[in-house]
């Protein structure tokens, strides 16, 4: 199994965590996305909509790191993304389908560089626009997440729901995201960064990434 991204990428981010979950060996190859590398014919020949991640397994690359997910879950379904009880199931899918599809969508890299080139908005305009949409799904997610009474994950493990909002997390903060009236959310990431699954997917910790460190300490 080989997983193509981008340390920084959220989708990226998004496999790395499930895969840690499950337990999965993967060899992890960089794609570079700030030379466009995904846009090539090399790699668009393997996936058409010239997107990372690309998931090559079981003989087929597999695009979409929501289909990605549900695919995973159901070639290797222990441990699950997914909770048994199918009420617990659609809680799962609400958050996380709130969060690619309302802030992910976005906020993603390509509108982002449309809105510099060529709509022509300054960095600062772009930041605005980047913290207006996250504010307008994590302040819901942290209304829904206060009813249900959560802990330090939305169930009793990290699941779906954790894979699509860490990485999500680490972009508000990118963007200086004020995560003060977001108690639950901060929770749940400092419970999913203390877990070995969640530290080995960080960006930081990808060999694509300038922050990399090697076995022995050193910096990449």
């Amino acid at each position: 199994m080989r997983l193509l991204g981008y340390f920084r990428s959220s989708t990226s981010y998004r496999l790395r965590i499930a895969l840690n979950l499950k337990g999965l060996d993967y060899d992890y190859v960089p794609v570079n996305l700030v030379t466009s590398e995904q846009k090539g014919e090399a790699y668009t020949s393997r996936n058409p909509f010239g997107s990372v991640p690309l998931l090559e397994a079981n003989g087929r690359d597999r695009a979409q790191s929501m289909a990605q997910l549900e695919w995973l879950d159901e070639a290797y379904p222990e441990p699950p993304l997914l909770p048994r009880d199918i009420e617990d199931r659609f809680t799962a899918r609400e958050l996380a389908y709130a969060i690619a599809t309302e802030t992910h969508a976005v906020n993603n890299l390509p509108v982002l560089k449309y809105l510099a080139d060529p709509l022509g908005h300054s960095q600062d305009e772009i930041a605005t626009w980047y913290r207006h949409w996250l504010k307008r799904t994590f302040d819901p997610v942290e209304a829904r997440l206060a009813q249900l009474g959560t802990g330090d994950f939305l169930f009793d493990a990290p699941g779906l729901f954790e894979v699509v909002l860490l990485p999500q997390v680490y972009n508000a903060r990118r963007f200086d995201f004020d995560f003060t009236h977001h108690p639950h959310i901060t929770r749940i990431e400092r419970a999913c960064l203390d877990h070995e699954a969640f530290a080995r997917a960080y960006p930081n910790n990808q060999i694509d990434s300038p922050d990399y460190k090697g076995p022995q300490g050193e910096t990449a």
